[in-house]
């Protein structure tokens, strides 16, 4: 059993009941995960074994583990000599990495190395550890790509922490002896998600006040941040290789059909990072390839299709971003209520106010002129 939250807000899922995204559902190594039909995931935090894969392949970092914080593992263990990553010395599962945290230690430490030596015999691992060997083969692809030495090797070195059990109880022993008076309040709220751990039953996740007014915000994650922040310590490539985009888990370039596109703006009203982007007059639609996270949210609500992904990537995108114009719009004052709207056709009063028109018309019982 394992403590693990969900902050509802980051999810993909709520941003539109039309998303796709399962990445948690399919990584989780247990029944711990349960998604129904334009619902949040659902979590039974006593089947959670705590490996953190499902943190590890989310997009948007909205699954998070009580003991277990990642931006703190990265910056600890960037700032000592050690390579080694291991399931007994430092991480609960490799699982719990994600692709750019692993290409962002390995560019700043100049290699890392993962410990598999766990792995056979491991409960988890039928699922758990093709995750990693995946992670692992797409961190090596990128760091060969942009002509960096530094890789990530895969070695049985079955690292053994001989404290482990002496740590656990002295943990235990100073759980007990913190409850006083003067931290009575954090030692229940201990207790409580103790007990919420325990529980055999799932627990749905919902939206908060707080959390739909928030919805809106475009944020990076942590994981983009230390890449941009790692590879801006390496030597630049001499030239920018354009991957296979299939290759890239974590980003991706836009093909834009305009012919298509209806300029409902919700592509880049629903992109949780600004990747997709436009002005106050709706007048363009821009793309960032750095700032996707492949969260696949403005193809899931695309209806006429007219996003799709690349073949390709340009890696030149992670030393030197760049914007993108994917399309430009005619925009125009209504002719009948003023405001700006985008004419794809030449239209002169906006669709609002045809629709109105047309409402109106039937009120009447005035038919179209043939």
């Amino acid at each position: 059993m394992a403590g693990l939250t969900l902050d509802a807000g980051k999810c993909v899922r709520a941003l539109s009941k039309f998303s796709t995204c399962d990445s948690c559902l399919s990584a989780c190594p247990t029944p711990a995960i349960a998604i129904e039909s334009e619902k949040l995931p659902a979590i039974n935090l006593s089947l959670c074994v705590g490996c953190g894969a499902c943190v590890g392949v989310c997009p948007t970092e909205a699954l998070e583990l009580d003991d277990f914080t990642i931006s703190n593992f990265f910056f600890e263990f960037a700032s000592k000599s050690e390579t080694l990553v291991s399931c007994r010395k430092n991480v609960p599962c490799l699982s719990l990495l994600h692709v750019e945290y692993i290409i962002a230690l390995s560019s700043l430490k100049n290699g890392i190395i993962f410990d598999m030596g766990h792995c056979e015999g491991c409960e988890i691992a039928s699922s758990c550890k093709p995750l990693i060997e995946a992670h692992v083969e797409e961190a090596n692809y990128v760091l060969e790509a942009t002509q960096q030495e530094a890789r990530v090797v895969m070695k049985n070195v079955s690292f053994e922490n001989s404290d482990e059990t002496e740590d656990n109880e002295n943990n235990r022993r100073s759980f007990f002896k913190a409850i006083n008076l003067e931290n009575v309040a954090d030692a229940k709220a201990q207790f409580e998600r103790s007990v919420e751990i325990a529980t055999d039953d799932f627990v749905e996740n919902f939206l908060s006040s707080a959390q739909i007014a928030t919805l809106r915000e475009k944020e990076l994650g942590d994981k983009r941040k230390l890449l941009f922040t790692a590879l801006k310590r390496v030597q630049k490539p001499s030239q920018y290789h354009v991957v296979e985009g299939e290759s890239l888990s974590f980003t991706s370039q836009k093909i834009f059909n305009k012919e298509t596109c209806t300029a409902c703006q919700m592509c880049y009203r629903i992109c949780p990072t600004g990747a997709l982007s436009s002005d106050l007059r709706n007048s363009k639609i821009d793309f960032d390839p750095f700032m996707c996270i492949k969260c696949h949210l403005c193809h899931d609500v695309c209806e006429p299709h007219s996003l799709t992904l690349s073949s390709s990537y340009n890696l030149k995108e992670l030393f030197e971003p760049s914007v993108q114009r994917l399309v430009a719009f005619n925009v125009r004052n209504c002719h009948e209520c003023g405001g700006i709207f985008t004419s794809l056709k030449g239209e002169k009063i906006c669709r609002r106010c045809t629709i109105e028109e047309e409402e109106a018309r039937e009120l009447w019982g005035i038919e179209d002129d043939e």
